[in-house]
């Protein structure tokens, strides 16, 4: 194995071009996480996709896209900060998302309770035409049947009923 030694005159240049290797590199990770491009989305006459380092010439109708140099894609200005887009978007806080769900849930149970009283409604409807003897429950639980007259009666509110509640 041959043994190689450097003299004082060698060793200075390798230094030098090794410490240029080390500012360059910094140099470069540098403005790597700054650098991005930018791509332009449109719709072509046919329906078509087109992507384009250009500006479209009818400047409709298209949307810039930014890539950053490690391959993840930016909303457009997103990396300098300067687009109004993202400076304007509200943000809910997580109180605000809290309400937001617990409204929705509420709203949603309603839905499904009218739901249920409708269907109440309409049983009692069919019920109620099906014809035979039909009774009620007395405040004491006995049965009190209904005359035709009454029948009709009942017939008529529930049909104003469901045509009230339920669409």
């Amino acid at each position: 194995m041959a043994q190689v030694s450097l003299t004082n005159d060698m060793a200075k240049p390798v230094g030098l071009i090794a410490l240029c290797l080390v500012a360059v590199s910094l140099w470069a990770l540098s403005i790597s996480d700054s650098y991005a491009v930018q791509v332009y989305k449109s719709i072509g006459a046919h329906g078509e996709v087109k992507y384009s380092q250009h500006q479209p010439r009818d400047n409709k109708n298209f949307d810039l896209i930014e890539f950053r140099s490690d391959g993840r894609q930016n909303n457009a200005g997103q990396m300098a900060g300067k687009t109004q887009s993202n400076q304007n978007e509200p943000t809910q806080s997580a109180e605000d998302q809290r309400v937001a769900q617990l409204e929705a849930r509420i709203k949603d149970q309603e839905a499904q309770a009218n739901a249920q009283r409708c269907q109440s409604l309409r049983n009692n409807l069919t019920n109620l035409n099906v014809g035979g003897r039909i009774y009620e429950m007395d405040a004491s639980g006995k049965r009190q049947y209904l005359d035709s007259r009454e029948i009709e009666l009942k017939s008529e509110r529930v049909q104003k009923a469901i045509s009230q509640y339920c669409s």
